[in-house]
């Protein structure tokens, strides 16, 4: 089906309603928000003299609500300047510009009969063709299109995002009981083109697939904790990250979700699936009976299973909810010595092992709710979903799992899997049964690169649609891998291309991965036409290892650190003078010396979600890896008119002293990280696909080896301009006599050092002066002071 989505209608602006909107402006899409008519003046309405019939009073439900997203953390919009793409409106003036829209979005309150009503407004107004779709999440989608035209009933399907929309990648799609089959497709295939989003198609059930699940396996997590006696912290160590899901584990999740919305899920559900027998067998939870009486909302309340409080002194104390006692107590930091031991036990196979093995009540947790999942989701195929493999694309993307259930279950194996199930006293499918008795022990397997699943009906293994527009490197690796070392892994991704892919501690950047880089573009020069460096781990790279760094400098190796740098500043430009083209595909965070691999980039494939700078300063120390230089580069193709030499550089300079990092790659663009002529995609499963299609272009384009260029730096004039600066900075109180230092030799770098006159210098002159001044900073004692507090907490200290 052909169409295209030029503007869109969203009905409703609340939390949901303008996430949504934002987002489709993020992709560019021009967006109508409406929201009711206010009944009441506030009183600063009145002292400004409006009334009722004022357009900006009669719009305010909808741009409150707008402003209040756009100042949200995270931030629900790439780019701040995107919100120029929506207008707002209300439902009693502006309805009637539906018809210009392409898609009518309803996000308006979960009452079965206000829908109904919108919905008959909706289809005397729209035009033939429109989609229409409602984001609600339990309501039947069949119920709200009764009654409706058959061209409404024909393009009407529930389309549930989760919140946040711009983070969270779970795109439900659940077709009404007239929708054409071109129109549910259509829907999906926008959905991870253009939105970024997993599409998973649902049947008209209750909770459809994320929520029946996810609601579940909290509500028993909840019901288990109480039940073995164990702490809400204790469980939420064990339910975090040691299994691939949210640090926040399951009660902190709780209160960030909203205690309410997740008592009203269960209740819902419990209230519609009379013959889901898990889910009727769910107990009645005290504890989170009284948080909703009580309002203790989670954190929209300030104070749910955990809540904080400001002492005189100023100081922060934590406190959490005894599930016994129902009363609040000093939090306390978990030590769940199965978890100590799962760490260090390597793969997630090896962990889930240690986990289930502890004989504690920590391991009968871990037992028991395994036990309960599994037979849960096993139960569930065919009522909500007629094969499995959705199940794990909703959990992973709308609960944010590393790891689906079935996905889990093949680590623990399928058949241990069924024997805990039982022992626990619990049920599986018998399509699970029968699939383990076939001598079967998964429920996928890779052939050629491609993820199979077992389709219980046909009894066979069948390819999961969709993997034709993306590389997977976890289904590559072992058969496509050319070279490796403990750092990086090298695989084939045919039509000519490599791939580079990191794997150090957090992907950060040591003599490993720099080894891997040369060794890349030394196959690619050899055998092959071009090069991407990508990875799909969750970040692209922290940076350097900082911890070498400091050991080095800590001993007072010199030579070894300077020869150390002067290898990443050689890499870097072998990277951008290579005989083949190299295209870096960033995601995640990109910090450093993954900054740096980026713009040195014969092309960039980054992902829209893409948290990149520049951040040494923020250590102690300027970039060392070719990153002051670069900006000083880029900053002097901008040098046009003496009265605007400076400001491109000044703004570079500003960028790496202030320790910017880009909060998306529309971001990175107008700091000047990302060029022009890059590539944004907002589906980060189609990123390393698409950075090999660029790595083919340019080389079928017919790349040649780029030429050094020269670089014109303005010498002491531009230094003196940076140097007042500084000294404000530090007059004002807003920076320490060390910042001014290392902001001071940063300006030294990005002029050329001391030159009395504009002066045009080679890329390496810059280079050598970059490294003579990171290795001048690794000598002061503050700036170890600085590396330590980094590597011991994770975050830079300010002096």
């Amino acid at each position: 089906m052909r169409k295209h989505i030029k503007h869109v209608t969203v009905l409703g602006s609340g939390v949901m309603g303008s996430g949504i909107a934002c987002h489709f402006a993020n992709i560019g899409v021009q967006v109508l928000m409406l929201d009711m008519v206010p009944r009441e003046l506030t009183p600063q309405e009145q002292a400004k003299g409006l009334s009722l019939e004022d357009k900006v009073v009669r719009n305010r439900t909808a741009q409150s609500h707008l402003d209040f997203a756009l100042k949200s953390k995270p931030s629900p919009i790439y780019d701040v300047a995107f919100a120029s793409r929506i207008t707002v409106g209300n439902f009693d003036d502006d309805l009637e510009k539906i018809k210009n829209s392409d898609w009518v979005i309803e996000v308006i309150v979960e009452r079965l009969d206000i829908k109904k009503s919108m919905f008959e407004k909706v289809d005397a107004l729209r035009k033939p063709g429109t989609l229409i779709s409602s984001n609600t999440s339990g309501i039947p989608i069949h119920l709200m299109s009764e009654g409706r035209s058959e061209d409404f009933q024909k393009h009407f399907c529930g389309t549930h995002f989760f919140n946040p929309p711009r983070y969270l990648k779970l795109f439900e799609v659940i077709p009404g009981p007239k929708a054409e089959k071109e129109i549910v497709d259509f829907y999906q295939s926008y959905a991870s083109l253009f939105l970024g989003k997993t599409p998973v198609l649902c049947k008209d059930t209750p909770g459809f697939i994320g929520n029946r699940v996810g609601v579940y396996s909290m509500a028993k997590i909840m019901e288990l904790t109480q039940e073995l006696g164990l702490s809400i912290e204790e469980t939420d160590t064990l339910t975090g990250s040691i299994l691939g899901r949210p640090k926040t584990g399951t009660f902190k999740l709780g209160d960030l979700v909203g205690l309410d919305t997740a008592y009203n899920v269960t209740k819902g559900l419990q209230q519609n699936t009379t013959d889901d027998l898990m889910i009727q067998d769910l107990k009645e939870s005290k504890f989170l009976d009284f948080l909703i009486e009580n309002k203790f909302l989670g954190d929209k309340s300030k104070k749910g299973f955990y809540y904080k409080e400001v002492d005189k002194e100023g100081k922060t104390n934590r406190f959490a909810l005894n599930l016994d006692t129902l009363e609040y107590r000093p939090m306390e930091r978990a030590k769940v010595s199965s978890v100590e031991l799962a760490k260090q036990a390597g793969s997630t196979k090896n962990k889930l092992a240690v986990l289930l093995k502890d004989t504690t009540k920590a391991g009968d947790l871990i037992r028991k709710h395994f036990a309960s999942l599994f037979a849960y989701v096993s139960q569930r195929v065919p009522e909500i979903t007629d094969v499995f493999y959705p199940i794990d694309d909703a959990i992973r993307t709308g609960y944010a799992w590393k790891y689906g259930p079935f996905e889990t279950w093949d680590y623990v194996g399928l058949k241990k899997g069924i024997e805990l199930v039982e022992q626990e006293g619990y049920t599986v499918a018998s399509w699970v049964k029968e699939l383990a008795d076939s001598g079967v022990d998964s429920f996928y397997k890779v052939e050629n690169g491609k993820k199979l699943f077992y389709n219980q009906t046909t009894k066979q293994f069948e390819l999961i649609p969709g993997q034709d527009s993306f590389i997977i490197l976890d289904n590559i690796r072992k058969t496509n891998e050319i070279w490796s070392n403990k750092e990086t892994s090298i695989q084939d991704l045919g039509d000519g291309i490599i791939n580079l892919e990191f794997r150090s501690k957090m992907n950060s950047l040591g003599g490993g991965v720099l080894q891997g880089i040369n060794k890349a573009i030394e196959l690619a020069e050899k055998d092959y036409r071009g090069l991407v460096i990508g990875n799909q781990a969750d970040n692209f790279s922290v940076g350097a290892n900082l911890a070498m760094i400091m050991m080095m400098a800590a001993e007072q190796d010199w030579w070894e650190l300077n020869m150390a740098i002067k290898t990443f500043q050689d890499t870097m430009m072998k990277v951008r003078y290579s005989s083949i083209p190299v295209v870096v595909a960033p995601h995640g965070m990109a910090l450093g010396g993954g900054c740096e691999i980026t713009m040195h980039a014969d092309k960039v494939v980054a992902a829209a979600e893409t948290y990149i700078g520049l951040v040494e300063v923020g250590v102690g120390l300027i970039p060392g890896g070719g990153g002051s230089k670069e900006f000083a580069l880029r900053a002097a193709k901008h040098m046009l008119a003496d009265d605007i030499k400076t400001n491109h550089l000044r703004e570079a300079f500003m960028n790496i002293a202030m320790v910017k990092v880009a909060t998306s790659a529309y971001e990175a663009k107008k700091m000047g990280i990302i060029r022009d002529q890059d590539i944004i995609v907002v589906n980060r499963d189609r990123q390393i696909a698409e950075a090999k299609k660029h790595a083919i272009i340019l080389a079928e384009a017919g790349y040649t080896q780029p030429i050094r260029q020269k670089v014109k730096v303005l010498g002491r004039e531009a230094q003196g301009m940076f140097y007042v600066g500084t000294d404000q900075l530090v007059a004002g109180h807003y920076a320490s006599d060390h910042d001014r230092l290392i902001a001071n030799k940063l300006g030294y770098v990005m002029t050329g050092g001391n030159l009395s006159e504009s002066t045009e210098v080679s890329e390496q002159y810059l280079l050598d002066l970059e490294r003579e001044v990171f290795l001048s900073l690794c000598g002061e004692r503050k700036t170890l002071e600085r590396i330590q507090h980094m590597l011991k907490t994770g975050r830079p200290l300010r002096n």
